[in-house]
């Protein structure tokens, strides 16, 4: 999976799901995050279990896939970025 976009672009789809992510979970794969890229456009879900939300942003897709990350540190680290910055994320 390859893909990169504009900071604020990859900001405002994690900024709306990461309400439902919890640091502390009896399951630990609840605190991550689904990233998805396909087809010109990223997919980011969240779940608590009870309640899934999905956000979705275009972003420039070199390669297709999907992992999970850790939600809180992976909002922390592209809210730390400068403003204006190009993210790419690249999973080998």
């Amino acid at each position: 999976m390859k893909f990169s976009a504009p900071r604020e672009v990859l900001l405002k789809p994690l900024q709306a799901v990461i309400g439902v992510v919890e640091r502390r979970q009896t399951m630990p794969i609840l605190s991550n995050i689904l990233l998805v890229a396909r087809g010109g456009r990223s997919s980011v879900t969240a779940t608590d279990l009870e309640v899934e939300l999905v956000a979705t942003a275009d972003v420039d897709i070199d390669v297709d896939g999907e992992i999970t990350v850790s939600g809180r540190k992976f909002l922390d680290i592209v809210k730390a970025l400068p403003d204006e910055v190009n993210v790419s994320f690249n999973v080998s």
